[in-house]
C-alpha cells in the first residue's frame, strides 16, 4: 500500500510539470488525513518554503517531502541534527540540504518496482540536475537553466550515480558525454528520457532472458543470468573458429562465462561453456581471421585459457567495420576483469553479488546508449567500469579505493552520521532485487558509499585524479597523432632531423679518436686521463645531468606561453608505388642480411663456450684468464684508464700502423671461429594442419 500511494503522489505533482516547453510547477497540494490536527498530520508544514532556496530547488525539495511523506519542517530539522558544520554553511547549505532530500526521495522511490518505466519519476531525477545547478536564490544561472532546461556534466554526476541502475561514479562522465553528443555538451530531457526507457528495457530483456530455460541447466549452479545473446538472425551469424573447423552458432553471455551453441539442421547442438569466472588464465582479445587460415578480416574475438588445448576464435561478419566484434570483445572483457577484482581482493558473499551487479548494469547501460545509436563504437570500454580502470592511468588506484570502500561498509553504517536516513546511495543488489532482477536477501537494504552529501566520497576523488590524469594523456596523444607522417622516406628523414645534435656530437667524437687534429684530440685525451685519475668520472657525469637539468628549467621558463618550436624537414622526391615495393623489399634485405650476421656471430660465441677444438678457442680462453686477473688484481680506475687510452689511442701517429696490424689479426682470429651447426626440421603440427 505504501509503495502504490507513493506512485500516487508522484503522479498528482507531475501532472503540468513542462508546458509549451517551459518549466512550471504547480502548487503543492496537502494530503489528505485523517487526523485534522495539523500539528498531528503527517503532511504539515509540506509546502513550506526553506529559506535560500531557488524556486525551482524548492519546487524540487517540496516534491521530495511528498515522496517521503516528511514534511518540510521535518526535513530541515533532520539535516540539521544530522550533518556536519562544514555541511551546513551558508554558502553551501542550498546544494547541500537539496541533495540531502534527493538522495532521501531516491532511495525511497528506487524501492517501487517498475520505477525506470514511471516517466514522472524520470521528470523528478532530472529536475534533481536542474535544481542542483541553481540551487541557491541568488544563483547568476537560474534564468539559463530555465530557459535551456538542460543540465550539465557536474550536475549528472551528483544526482544521477544516487541510483546505480542509471550511472556509476566510475563511468558518470563518458556516459553523460555520449547522451549529450548530440545536443552540444549539455543533457536534454528527451535524450535523458529515452536512454531510461531503453535501460529500462533491456532489464527486461535481461530478465526474462535468465528466466527462459535457455542454458537453464548449465547456469542453475551459479545462479548466472544471461546478459546478451547473438547468432540467432541468419542476417547477423556469428562463427566460431576451432583450428580448422568452423561452425555457425548462437553465443550466450552471462555474468560468468560463454557459452556457444553450434547451429545444427534444426536445433543447436549442446553448449560449449567458456568460463570467465574462475582463475584460469584466460586471454581475451581482438583476432583476424580469413579463410584458409589467411589473417584478412578483423571482426574476432579469441579466448584461450589452461583447460583448453588450443585457442578458440569466435568471429562476428558484418560487411563494413567491426563494431559489432568490438563491442562483444568489451563486454566479456568486462565479466572477465569483474571476476579478477573479486579474486584479487578476496571479496565474498553479499559484497561478490553486489560487484558483479555493477558490471552487469555497466553492460545494460551500453545496451541502453546502443540502442540510441549514439556514437561510441570506439568507447565501447569507456562506458564499461572494470573496462575502464584498465585503461585508465590510475584505474588500479580506483579499484582498490572501490574494494576499501566494501570491506568498510559495515562499519561506516554503524558509525557515520545520516547513513539510516540515506545519505548514501542504495546499492546495486537492493534496486535490483526491487526491480525482480535478483532474489532479495537478508540484507535488502545494502548502502555503498558512492555519493555522499555535501562532499566527495574517497571513490569519487580517485575517479576525478584519475580522470584528470587521463586528459593529459589524451592532450599528449593528440600532438603524437598529429606529428605522424606517411611514408618510409618521409620517417627517415625526420628520424635523420631529430638525431642530429647526436650526431653531430659523435662525428665530433670520431674526429678526436681519427686524430685529424692532433693538438685537439691530445688535449681532450689528456683532460679525460686526467678525470679518470682523480677518480672525477662520477662527477662530471653528475655535471652533465645538473646542466641538462638547468638548461630544461631554464628553456621552460624563457618560452613560457610560446609555441614548441617545429622541426623542419625538407620532404624527399615523391615515390611511385614501384618505387615504394623496392623500397620495401630493399630495407627487408637489409633486415634480413642484418638478422643473419647477428645469427652468425652467436653461432660463432656458441662455439667458443662450447670449446670447440680450434685455435681461436685457445685464445679465447687465454684472453679471458687475462681479463679475469685484471679484473682481480687491478684498480677500477687503473682499468678505466686503461680502456680509455687503447680505444683512444689507436688512431694516434705513434700508434697507427700497430694497430693496423692488430686489427688485421684480430679479422683473421674471427674469421677462424666456426659457427656451431644448426638443423632446421619441419614442424609436425604445422604439416598436419595443412592436411
Amino acid at each position: 500500500m505504501a509503495m502504490m500511494r507513493t506512485r500516487d503522489l508522484l503522479m498528482e505533482g507531475f501532472e503540468g510539470f513542462v508546458r509549451d516547453g517551459s518549466f512550471k510547477w504547480p502548487v503543492p497540494r496537502r494530503v489528505p488525513d485523517d487526523d485534522d490536527d495539523p500539528d498531528r498530520s503527517p503532511s504539515a508544514g509540506k509546502s513550506a518554503s526553506v529559506a535560500g532556496l531557488s524556486p525551482m530547488a524548492s519546487a524540487v525539495v517540496t516534491r521530495c517531502s511528498r515522496v517521503l511523506d516528511v514534511s518540510m519542517h521535518d526535513l530541515q530539522y533532520d539535516f540539521d541534527v544530522q550533518a556536519s558544520d562544514s555541511i551546513k554553511q551558508a554558502k553551501n547549505f542550498a546544494r547541500n540540504f537539496l541533495e540531502y532530500c534527493c538522495f532521501r526521495a531516491l532511495g525511497q522511490v528506487s524501492q517501487v518496482a517498475g520505477y525506470l518505466a514511471d516517466k514522472s519519476l524520470r521528470r523528478l531525477t532530472f529536475d534533481m540536475m536542474l535544481a542542483w545547478e541553481v540551487p541557491s536564490s541568488s544563483s547568476q544561472l537560474t534564468v539559463k537553466v530555465e530557459v535551456d532546461s538542460t543540465v550539465s556534466l557536474e550536475a549528472f554526476s551528483r544526482i544521477a550515480p544516487a541510483i546505480p541502475t542509471v550511472a556509476d561514479v566510475v563511468t558518470s562522465s563518458n556516459l553523460f558525454d555520449a547522451l549529450s553528443s548530440s545536443t552540444g555538451g549539455r543533457l536534454s530531457f528527451p535524450v535523458y528520457d529515452k536512454y531510461l526507457t531503453g535501460l529500462d528495457r533491456a532489464i527486461k530483456k535481461m530478465k526474462t532472458q535468465s528466466e527462459s530455460s535457455l542454458l537453464s541447466g548449465l547456469r542453475s549452479q551459479r545462479g548466472e543470468r544471461v546478459l546478451d545473446v547473438d547468432g540467432t538472425l541468419t542476417t547477423q551469424p556469428v562463427l566460431e573458429h576451432v583450428g580448422i573447423s568452423t561452425w555457425p552458432g548462437r553465443l550466450t553471455l552471462t555474468d560468468h562465462a560463454v557459452y556457444f551453441e553450434a547451429l545444427k539442421v534444426v536445433t543447436y547442438d549442446k553448449p560449449k561453456a567458456y568460463d570467465l569466472a574462475e582463475d584460469l588464465k584466460q586471454v581475451v582479445k581482438p583476432e583476424l581471421t580469413g579463410p584458409w587460415g589467411s589473417r584478412l578480416f578483423d571482426k574476432a574475438v579469441m579466448y584461450k585459457s589452461t583447460t583448453l588445448t588450443e585457442p578458440v576464435i569466435i568471429e562476428f561478419p558484418e560487411l563494413a567495420g567491426h563494431s559489432r566484434r568490438d563491442y562483444w570483445l568489451a563486454i566479456i572483457s568486462e565479466v572477465l576483469y569483474v571476476h579478477r577484482f573479486v579474486r584479487k581482493f578476496n571479496i565474498n558473499g553479499i559484497d561478490k553479488e553486489e560487484i558483479i551487479l555493477k558490471a552487469s548494469l555497466g553492460i545494460l547501460r551500453l545496451q541502453a546508449i546502443e540502442e540510441l545509436a549514439f556514437p561510441v563504437s570506439s568507447r565501447y570500454e569507456s562506458l564499461l567500469m572494470f573496462n575502464l580502470c584498465d585503461k585508465l592511468p590510475g584505474g588500479d588506484v580506483i579499484l582498490e579505493t572501490l574494494a576499501s570502500t566494501i570491506s568498510s561498509r559495515s562499519s561506516a553504517q554503524a558509525n557515520q552520521p545520516g547513513m539510516s536516513l540515506g545519505m548514501r546511495s542504495m546499492s546495486a543488489f537492493a534496486v535490483l532485487s526491487n526491480l525482480g532482477v535478483v532474489s532479495p536477501g537478508n540484507n535488502e537494504r545494502l548502502l555503498v558509499g558512492e555519493v555522499v552529501v555535501g562532499e566527495m566520497s574517497s571513490l569519487q576523488k580517485a575517479v576525478t585524479e584519475s580522470m584528470n590524469n587521463y586528459k593529459k594523456v589524451e592532450l599528449a596523444q593528440a600532438t603524437v597523432d598529429g606529428v605522424k607522417v606517411d611514408g618510409l622516406d618521409t620517417n627517415l628523414v625526420v628520424m635523420k632531423e631529430l638525431l642530429s645534435p647526436v650526431s653531430d656530437l659523435w662525428r665530433v667524437l670520431v674526429s678526436l679518436a681519427l686524430w685529424d687534429e692532433p693538438l685537439k684530440s691530445l688535449g681532450f685525451c689528456l683532460l679525460s686521463s686526467y678525470i679518470i685519475i682523480r677518480g672525477w668520472l662520477v662527477y662530471f657525469l653528475v655535471m652533465v645531468l645538473l646542466f641538462s637539468a638547468i638548461f630544461m628549467l631554464l628553456t621552460r621558463l624563457t618560452s613560457q606561453g610560446k609555441p614548441m618550436i617545429e622541426v623542419k624537414v625538407t620532404s624527399p622526391p615523391p615515390m611511385n608505388t614501384m618505387e615504394q615495393l623496392l623500397a620495401v623489399q630493399n630495407a627487408i634485405s637489409k633486415v634480413e642480411q642484418l638478422v643473419q650476421d647477428a645469427n652468425i656471430v652467436l653461432l660463432k660465441i656458441r662455439a667458443l663456450l662450447l670449446a670447440f677444438p680450434s685455435q681461436a678457442t685457445d685464445r679465447a680462453i687465454l684472453a679471458l684468464l687475462a681479463m679475469a686477473l685484471s679484473l682481480a688484481f687491478l684498480p677500477t680506475r687503473l682499468l678505466i684508464l686503461a680502456m680509455f687510452l687503447e680505444v683512444f689511442t689507436n688512431n694516434s701517429p705513434v700508434r697507427r700502423a700497430s694497430t693496423e696490424r692488430c686489427t688485421r689479426r684480430l679479422r683473421e682470429w674471427w674469421f677462424s671461429i666456426p659457427a656451431a651447426p644448426v638443423v632446421v626440421e619441419k614442424d609436425n603440427k604445422e604439416d598436419k594442419k595443412t592436411r
